[in-house]
């Protein structure tokens, strides 16, 4: 069934364009995403995280969520307690020592008469026997998870110097019936929410850099068009709406452009647009196929697949456009460019040996690495701490997501109970 990439956009109509992305006719169903681990850490820092005083004031337990945001990150060893202490507890250094804890966690929650849940949490690190860092959060009972995710990112970073990615978002789709669903939900797949449903195709979301909008293609109009959608006000517009595909939105890094591919003028070729719709602008003019553009972390260039050379590999180009030059030269088939928050790192799908696998190659020294182990491997994305990526997958006959973090080491796998989901793309950081 594999074609060439030349093939694949030279057939015109919507199954071609779903056939590259990774949609089929399958049976699609949502539920909250279920996170599976495997693999940890080079090194694994041991944490003990008592439970927090007086937490069953909120309505989720936020012990028991900071825990999984630390185990899934892979870099930590939880060391189990049943100890509860307040963030007035006075700490026995070495006690917490002897029991294999280089950090310890304690904290308190209190509920508010204006029904807000009052989280306070320090850290502290028991060889030096010192306070590391201390937080007071307060906000509405339904946010008991953001709170949570937080105080684990501030653990994350303040253990390793490096910004925690656990009270980001991902954005995914998936199918319901013959109802497709652009689904937005925390990092570990919870408390997920519809931001658009439709009984067409919804494909390839990404995020805008301030994470309020996420532009997509749907074919809800029996052709695929690019939308830009307000995540707060669910307003939208559609900012590429020409005559053949329109398809491939990425962001500029100020959020004022978006890259996309475009069908119009014969082959696909890459444009520019505002992000609002208008000023159209043409940035390659070849004889192959130019799509899948994507800005570079500081926007003054753009990675993109061509298959000018004969078969699909990845190019970067000036963002005002002019001569590219090419990236990938391992393999035949390479697509799916996505660029590191860094800079430093391109991740792709490369097709060998007649798998379709996650790879990423270091730019200041050309070393590359598979990161993947399955048949087919799709749409990867970085987190915006650079260290992990995700992708979707085939696993055990199901579709689903899973992460990998950039030296291979840790793997996570995101399913449902029932029916397959695609397309993922993790958020910026938010304030």
């Amino acid at each position: 069934m594999m074609k060439t990439l030349r093939f694949i956009f030279s057939a015109r109509g919507i199954a071609a364009l779903l056939f590259f992305t990774g949609i089929s006719a399958a049976s699609w169903s949502q539920a909250q995403l279920r996170v599976e681990i495997s693999g940890v850490g080079a090194t694994q820092i041991p944490v003990a995280i008592a439970t927090f005083a007086n937490e069953s004031v909120a309505p989720e337990q936020i012990t028991a969520i900071i825990k999984a945001d630390l185990t899934r990150a892979g870099i930590f060893k939880i060391i189990e307690t049943s100890d509860v202490l307040s963030d007035a507890s006075v700490i026995n250094y070495a006690d917490w020592k002897s029991r294999g804890a280089d950090a310890l966690v304690v904290g308190s929650a209190q509920k508010l008469a204006n029904g807000n849940i009052d989280v306070r949490y320090r850290l502290f690190d028991t060889v030096k026997s010192v306070q590391l860092s201390g937080l007071a959060l307060s906000q509405p009972a339904q946010k008991t998870r953001l709170t949570a995710h937080r105080i684990a990112d501030d653990i994350y970073q303040k253990l390793t110097g490096i910004p925690g990615i656990f009270a980001t978002r991902i954005a995914y789709v998936t199918k319901n019936g013959k109802e497709y669903r652009l689904e937005v939900a925390d990092s570990d797949g919870a408390a997920p929410v519809f931001a658009l449903r439709s009984s067409e195709p919804i494909i390839s979301p990404a995020w805008s850099p301030d994470g309020t909008k996420v532009a997509y293609v749907s074919f809800e109009n029996k052709k695929p068009v690019v939308y830009v959608q307000n995540l707060v006000t669910t307003q939208r517009v559609a900012v590429a709406n020409f005559k053949g595909s329109n398809s491939a939105p990425s962001w500029s890094p100020d959020g004022n452009t978006l890259a996309i591919a475009l069908a119009r003028d014969g082959l696909t070729q890459v444009y520019t647009v505002n992000a609002a719709g208008g000023n159209l602008r043409r940035l390659t003019n070849t004889g192959g196929i130019d799509t899948e553009p994507q800005f570079s972390a500081d926007g003054q260039s753009i990675y993109f697949t061509s298959d000018r050379s004969g078969g699909p590999q990845i190019y970067k180009m000036s963002a005002d456009g002019g001569n590219a030059q090419r990236v990938t030269f391992n393999g035949d088939y390479n697509i799916s460019p996505r660029i590191s928050p860094d800079g430093r790192t391109l991740a792709y799908i490369s097709r060998r040996g007649g798998r379709f696998q996650l790879y990423s190659l270091d730019l200041t020294n050309n070393q590359e690495q598979r990161l993947s182990d399955s048949a087919k491997s799709e749409a990867p994305s970085f987190a915006p701490n650079g260290k992990y990526i995700m992708y979707a997958t085939d696993s055990g006959g199901r579709r689903s997501l899973a992460v990998v973090s950039t030296d291979g080491r840790v793997k996570q796998t995101l399913t449902t109970q029932a029916g397959d989901i695609r397309e993922p793309t993790w958020g910026p950081f938010m304030n």
